[in-house]
């Protein structure tokens, strides 16, 4: 079940269900390209319902760190280690992506990470508290983040 991201032919496959799927599909090449170009890392996905642990990472440090709990179903995630950093990321239903950024030797540069797919509203729970960013994406169209820092230890 698990999914190796094309970032050349980019698919819905395993975003189907979301509103915003051919964006959320280009969100995810996009870091899929990321990956492969500066680590040599194929980014691969598994379902939620498949991935459950790494979901309940992210989720517990956006409770434990921001109060923040997400409205959107998640569909995908993933959890890989690379140079020293252990990356997780949560692709949900409305087109947001949620990575957690934990480099194992640097506590100060522990970070979770947002990004809007092209065509989605900031989710309520967001819009009050985070400044977005825009960027443009040749697989993504224009993609908006923002982050915050961890505090904590995980």
């Amino acid at each position: 079940m698990t999914y190796t991201v094309d970032f050349t032919n980019v698919s819905t496959v395993g975003l189907e269900s979301s509103p915003v799927a051919p964006a959320l599909a280009g969100l995810r090449a996009n870091e899929a390209r990321y990956f492969k170009n500066k680590y040599g890392h194929d980014f691969t996905v598994k379902p939620a319902a498949k991935a459950k642990r790494m979901v309940a990472y992210v989720h517990k440090i956006l409770k434990q760190e921001q109060d923040l709990e997400i409205a959107s179903e998640p569909l995908e995630a993933t959890q890989f280690e690379v140079e020293g950093i252990r990356w997780t990321y949560v692709f949900y239903e409305s087109g947001l992506s949620i990575n957690v950024m934990y480099p194992l030797e640097d506590p100060k540069k522990r970070a979770v990470g947002f990004k809007l797919s092209d065509g989605m509203e900031v989710p309520p729970e967001l819009a009050e508290r985070f400044k977005f960013a825009r960027q443009k994406s040749k697989l993504a169209g224009t993609i908006r983040g923002s982050y915050f820092v961890i505090k904590g230890e995980y």
